[in-house]
């Protein structure tokens, strides 16, 4: 647990990035990265495998926003 915040959870989204990261800035200057991830997974029902994909929205603010858009790119995990 993180020292002095006992509220904080960790939460790992492993997928592809469905597109380029869009990086803008807010009227103050603080960085905004936007992107989508998709998210495969496989399941069991009665006996039979289903794939489903699932997408989910992320969005990155300040440096590690800033990174986000330098480093990542479409296709990558």
């Amino acid at each position: 647990m993180a020292e002095g915040l006992p509220y904080l959870n960790k939460v790992f989204i492993i997928g592809n990035l469905v597109r380029d990261p869009v990086l803008s800035y807010t009227s103050s200057g603080t960085a905004v990265c936007k992107m989508s991830v998709a998210i495969n997974r496989r399941y069991k029902v009665n006996n039979e495998w289903q794939d489903d994909v699932v997408f989910m929205d992320i969005v990155v603010w300040g440096k590690l926003g800033e990174n986000s858009q330098k480093y990542l790119s479409k296709g990558k995990k």
